[in-house]
């Protein structure tokens, strides 16, 4: 399935999945790297698998967090991103 990245969604599948971008120096990741956050909780707020997305939520502790991904520059996905951040490198 093909995904397309816009401002403030991915869309996946036919479903929109309501995202913001964030862009800055992260420890063991290479310079340039991009976060993709989910906005919403559950299945509103799953990324696609393809952009292996984490979770730390710890639901017996109530702890409960959105899916983040992590768009390195030499992925497929990296290009689609910064456009739809509006160009800023």
């Amino acid at each position: 399935m093909e995904i397309k990245f816009f401002k403030n969604a991915i869309k996946y599948n036919g479903k929109r999945i309501r995202v913001w971008y964030s862009k800055g120096e992260l420890i063991n990741y290479p310079k340039g790297t991009i976060t993709i956050y989910a906005k919403d909780y559950g299945s509103q707020g799953s990324l696609p698998k393809e952009l292996n997305p984490e979770n730390d939520s710890d639901y017996q502790s109530d702890y409960v967090v959105q899916d983040r991904a992590r768009i390195v520059p030499n992925s497929k996905y990296y290009q689609a991103v910064i456009k739809a951040m509006g160009g800023k490198k």
